[in-house]
């Protein structure tokens, strides 16, 4: 049967949404680049003219799942009519950027054997969105509602741990633990940023202020 011609772009698409779920099926570490190529049918060659590595392709799984993302950070950030609070709370409350296809990528990264995924995307995830979140951080300097020195660092600190301390497939917490760590971390972003207590409470609306 004769091997069917795609477009570059179609047959690299194709490559990463075919390693994607096998990713997700078997684990990163499972996963060969023989049976990558042997489910999509086309031939090694092909595979390393568009990837150099499965490492590669990780990286492109990642970056598609944090473009929608950064795209969704910098809308807010960049709108004119929201005060830096404002942005801060359509960002953080619930702690949740994204659509459904970033939280399945979240929960492919907690799979056994995917622990290169998980890094890189935490990487990826404070490297390209501590700008933007800096960005907000300065606007609230200017309009005295934070006194931040440093804001891309302390942003790129506060992403770090939250991604870290707070992911719950990294950490044993029970439900309580949980929470104690959250208002910690609300706590910890009103000092980092120099903002007034209480004024990140929407991070955790059902505890209030403690």
């Amino acid at each position: 049967m004769p091997r069917i011609t795609k477009a570059p772009e179609e047959r690299r698409l194709e490559i990463i949404e075919t390693s994607e779920r096998l990713f997700r099926q078997f684990g990163f570490t499972n996963v060969s680049v023989d049976q990558i190529i042997r489910e999509i049918g086309v031939a090694k060659g092909t595979f390393y003219y568009y990837f150099k590595s499965k490492e590669e392709i990780l990286g492109a799984i990642v970056d598609r799942a944090l473009d929608q993302m950064v795209d969704q950070v910098k809308s807010v950030a960049r709108e004119p009519s929201l005060s830096a609070l404002a942005k801060m709370e359509l960002l953080l409350r619930g702690s949740q950027v994204g659509d459904d296809s970033n939280l399945e990528l979240a929960e492919m990264m907690h799979l056994p054997g995917n622990r290169e995924l998980h890094e890189l995307s935490n990487i990826q995830t404070v490297l390209r969105l501590s700008p933007l979140f800096a960005e907000i951080v300065e606007q609230g300097n200017g309009e005295g509602t934070f006194a931040c020195e440093r804001p891309l660092e302390t942003v790129q600190f506060l992403l770090t741990g939250a991604h870290f301390l707070l992911d719950g497939g990294l950490f044993a917490f029970s439900p309580e633990e949980q929470k104690a760590r959250r208002i910690t971390a609300q706590r910890i972003i009103e000092l980092g940023f120099g903002a007034a207590p209480g004024s990140f409470d929407f991070m955790n609306p059902k505890q209030g202020k403690d």
